[in-house]
């Protein structure tokens, strides 16, 4: 890759971040930003700043997510242009059990695996940690491979240790920060926890591990292979965050109506997910019902939604935007024409 469309891919995901009013804790555009720097900040599921992604300049497809550690780790970019390795290569070495015994990376062929990005001073990953103990052991005494490999965000060595002591996984050594880093760099890790679950092919099947395991105590559908549309929970509210969402909101009263707007939107949800993945590319839109529960009433109340039921909505949570359509029927033509026209930028924004 030469050197200008190097320089334009910085130039290009700096200028996402400007014109952002920014908390370094939560970050949130303002309406005022633009169209084509929302897009990016969706695009690339920004969540944290300040973030730095490496785009081939040719293709448009992201070279790496984690562009503030690349420049920290290779200076002198020696690894440019720091393209994605198998998680085979970047896991290699020594694996350490909380006894001390040392495991090589080897060991892992066949299995599947959780990569878990957590440390001691999180209390969420603390909290986290607690039920993954006890979705791992369910697992494997369900006789399926799978292993769970630490990736310590801690502080000090010491701090690692005695976290890692409640652990009954592997772990990479605390000292081995280069291969530390080197994982943080792969999946793009913006925050803590984060639990990345991988086949035994070393692909990742989900990064919502955090969320599958808090919402599957008894891990009945393990290895969590995503589903197109979720039930909207306390648990993987936190996705509403992540770009812009489709919300079907209805009555949970009447039986089978959380289930019969799922199938609804199914078709739907498949078509646009099928249709980004083959561009290698996540897609533009997540797809959620939401029954009727506390959460879901705060949530009407925090974007000002009508009470109605059903309720079609898409809510950008980074844009601070909303775009409601309020009908007495819904269909799947009425989903589909919504998705598209949205897609396609003919929808007029509320603001949140």
């Amino acid at each position: 890759m030469s050197e200008g469309p190097r320089a334009l891919i910085h130039a290009e995901v700096v200028r996402a971040t400007d014109g952002f009013e920014r908390s370094w804790d939560s970050p949130t555009p303002t309406p005022a930003t633009g169209k084509s720097q929302l897009k990016l900040w969706n695009k690339y599921r920004i969540s944290n700043i300040p973030s730095l992604i490496f785009l081939d300049a040719t293709t448009g497809k992201v070279v790496c997510r984690n562009g503030l550690l690349v420049i920290r780790d290779d200076p002198e970019g020696l690894e440019f242009p720091w393209g994605p390795k198998p998680f085979r290569e970047v896991i290699a070495g020594p694996l350490l059990r909380n006894n001390g015994q040392s495991l090589e990376s080897s060991s892992l062929e066949g299995s599947h695996v959780g990569v878990y990005f957590s440390a001691h001073w999180c209390p969420p990953c603390r909290s986290l940690t607690r039920v993954l103990v006890e979705s791992y052991r369910k697992i494997k005494e369900a006789g399926q491979k799978f292993e769970i490999i630490f990736v310590s965000a801690d502080r000090s060595e010491d701090s690692f240790k005695q976290y890692f002591s409640e652990m009954p996984w592997l772990a990479v050594p605390y000292t081995d920060e280069a291969r530390r880093s080197r994982l943080n760099r792969l999946y793009g890790i913006q925050g803590i926890p984060t639990l990345i679950v991988l086949d035994p092919q070393g692909e990742v099947i989900t990064r919502q591990g955090r969320v599958e395991v808090l919402n599957d105590e008894d891990c009945r559908e393990f290895p969590w292979h995503p589903k197109p549309v979720l039930e909207l929970s306390d648990s993987n509210a936190v996705q509403l965050n992540e770009g812009p969402c489709l919300v079907l909101f209805v009555d949970s009263e009447d039986d089978g109506e959380s289930e019969a707007a799922k199938q609804l939107i199914q078709p739907i949800a498949e078509k646009i997910i099928a249709k980004y993945k083959a561009k290698e590319e996540e897609a533009p839109l997540l797809f959620f019902v939401a029954g009727e529960d506390d959460m879901t009433d705060s949530l009407r109340d925090y974007t000002n939604l009508p009470e109605a039921a059903p309720l079609l909505t898409i809510l950008d949570m980074s844009a601070r935007a909303k775009y409601v359509m309020d009908v007495e029927e819904i269909t799947p033509a009425i989903v589909e024409a919504f998705v598209n026209d949205f897609l396609a930028e003919k929808l007029k924004p509320e603001p949140i």
